[in-house]
């Protein structure tokens, strides 16, 4: 079983748009990108619906990539996984520092513009397993929570959360 992507962790953006991945992402994306002397990351900013970046190590993405490849050229699911994961994408290097600099188009999908940047901006990265997601601070707790509120509210009181695991997940 691979390292997965765990937790949850603030970060200050500078005024350059920088910001250092932690260091427990870092030694994920560096076991996800073992042929690179300067390790990347993918960060995918498409899909409007979704108010942060989901972010792919290097093996993750290609994994994500066969899966489309594998769908019949022209077909409408393709061509909405390729704009959406492919085309509004990009490969990001990590400094030797550990730090990003955010793309400004990932920087207008989470919602941090050059005030929030003067100001000292706050990114929050939330580790999903084979992901991880990058959300502008304020953004995150409030939506984090919402879901949280949302998802327990559809379960009996008495449930504990472990039952949602089945037994056919084959681990």
């Amino acid at each position: 079983m691979s390292e997965a992507f765990r937790g949850e962790f603030t970060q200050k953006v500078d005024g350059k748009a920088r910001v250092s991945i932690p260091a427990a992402f870092r030694r994920v994306l560096e076991a996800g990108d073992p042929d690179s002397t300067r390790k990347r990351i993918v960060m995918v900013y498409g899909d409007e619906r979704r108010k942060f970046t989901e972010c792919y190590t290097i093996a993750e993405a290609a994994r994500l990539e066969a899966r489309i490849r594998a769908l019949p050229l022209g077909s409408q699911k393709r061509r909405i996984l390729e704009r959406n994961l492919i085309t509004l994408s990009a490969t990001i290097e990590i400094d030797d520092d550990g730090r990003i600099v955010l793309p400004a188009k990932v920087r207008d999908k989470i919602g941090i513009g050059a005030d929030d940047l003067a100001k000292g901006a706050e990114a929050v990265f939330a580790g999903a397993l084979d992901t991880f997601q990058i959300w502008k601070a304020a953004t995150y707790d409030a939506d984090i929570l919402r879901a949280a509120e949302d998802d327990l509210a559809d379960l009996p009181e008495d449930m504990d959360i472990l039952s949602l695991l089945s037994d056919d997940t084959g681990v």
